[in-house]
């Protein structure tokens, strides 16, 4: 699948840039989604190898083409490097579009996860005119809940899952609406 020109910055915030994803993030995403530590609270917490990196990059592409939006690399304004992915997306065809993100676990602690969740959903907003996004977490996944409360998303329910465990909702709406979950 041929990669759509890269636009030089989705959105910036004070220490990040986020840009659209190309192939040649491959090894990026891998570095991010492919360390177990890191994935823990992510899908069925495996790590991925760089082939499914390869083919989340398809995915992304194709969802740019479909709906204007998805996953976004997140690069160190200061170096330019790759420290994690950010964006929105419907996983399982959901209808709702839903807030993702994932950093190198070097990353972690230093607030980039909830400045890049806050970018993420000021650009939903104010660039794709998106009025309500979701986030969803594990319950006990508390770093999480607090880079989404940060972030200006609100807690809402637990969510029954089909295998007996819960999520847990988060729920944003653009200015002007109501924001709750």
């Amino acid at each position: 699948m041929q990669s759509q020109p890269c636009e030089p910055n989705i959105f910036e915030s004070k220490r990040l840039h986020a840009r659209r994803i190309g192939p040649a993030d491959a090894p990026a995403m891998h570095r991010v989604y492919g360390d177990a530590g890191a994935m823990r609270w992510v899908g069925d917490g495996q790590p991925l190898d760089l082939a499914q990196c390869e083919h989340w990059v398809e995915v992304t592409l194709r969802n740019y083409a479909e709906r204007g939006y998805g996953m976004f690399a997140l690069a160190s304004r200061e170096s330019g490097e790759v420290i994690g992915f950010c964006g929105l997306v419907h996983p399982g065809g959901q209808r709702e579009v839903e807030l993702k993100y994932a950093l190198r676990r070097e990353s972690w602690g230093r607030g980039l996860a909830s400045e890049a969740a806050a970018a993420m959903l000021g650009y939903a907003g104010s660039v794709l005119g998106i009025r309500r996004v979701i986030a969803t977490t594990a319950p006990d996944n508390v770093a999480s809940h607090r880079v989404l409360l940060k972030a200006g998303m609100r807690r809402g329910e637990l969510r029954a899952n089909d295998d007996g465990s819960f999520t847990q909702l988060f729920a944003w709406t653009a200015e002007g609406g109501e924001n709750a979950p």
